[in-house]
């Protein structure tokens, strides 16, 4: 067995069970572990892409989507006909989201912080279009910045109705999940959230919280939070600097 094969030794040998999630996340996890940890050095190959394959029992294409994963992480460069190239052991900090459901918004949250700079009543287009406010009614929007360790990551902007608003107050936002702390306070469980994904240009006051400039990308998710019984509880904004923020899902194939 040559050297570049025997890297495979220290990685567990073992089959991965569709039942823990997608094949190719175990898989871009455990490769991870050793690439991080320099067991795995950088500017090292890793094991060629079919002896990963009969390592873990699974297929190419599985591995493919695992190294590209690493490779966004900023970690390996992929390479046509030969094994990839470790980069980096500790990549710059990204946010990228892997976006299926509640406990994916938890992941991605898992080691940033929230800043909260306002809650107040507000007049606003949005309180009109999510919850049904008259032009001049006031509703209430909290206002905070993301950050991961010194960089931040995002403008957050979120809307509350009247009703639901009235009961918070500003120190009842200590979870970096603002809906998680609504759940709490309320006693309201949110059984759905609808995403949308928008392209933006910084203005003064985003270019302001995230220290990017004025006129930068922005990408801006628009989170609209539903109780079960299909209330309108949450609208929220997240503005990040696009160059530093992507969104994963699982697409199946469910045409004939």
């Amino acid at each position: 067995m040559d050297d570049l094969n025997a890297t495979i030794d220290l990685l567990p040998k073992r089959v991965l069970a569709r039942a823990q999630g997608p094949l190719y996340r175990q898989l871009a996890d455990i490769l991870r572990e050793p690439i991080v940890s320099g067991a795995f050095p950088v500017g090292g190959e890793l094991p060629k892409e079919a002896v990963i394959a009969e390592r873990f029992g699974v297929s190419l294409i599985t591995v493919r989507q695992a190294l590209r994963d690493l490779e966004a992480d900023g970690l390996i460069r992929k390479r046509s006909a030969k094994p990839a190239v470790v980069t980096s052991a500790a990549p710059p900090v990204t946010l990228s989201w892997t976006f299926k459901n509640f406990a994916d918004m938890a992941a991605f949250t898992k080691d940033a912080s929230l800043k909260i700079k306002s809650y107040k009543k507000e007049v606003s287009p949005l309180l009109q279009r999510h919850f049904g406010l008259s032009k001049d009614e006031q509703g209430y929007c909290l206002r905070s910045i993301l950050s991961v360790g010194k960089q931040k990551k995002a403008q957050v902007t979120t809307y509350f109705p009247p009703d639901f608003g009235a009961q918070l107050k500003k120190e009842d936002f200590n979870d970096v999940l603002i809906f998680r702390a609504v759940q709490r306070r309320l006693n309201i469980r949110m059984a759905v959230a609808h995403c949308t994904v928008r392209a933006e240009i910084a203005d003064d006051d985003v270019a302001a919280d995230l220290g990017v400039a004025k006129g930068s990308a922005i990408l801006a998710v628009e989170m609209l939070y539903q109780s079960a019984d299909q209330q309108n509880v949450e609208f929220s904004i997240a503005r990040h600097p696009a160059d530093i923020f992507s969104i994963t899902y699982d697409a199946p194939n469910d045409l004939a």
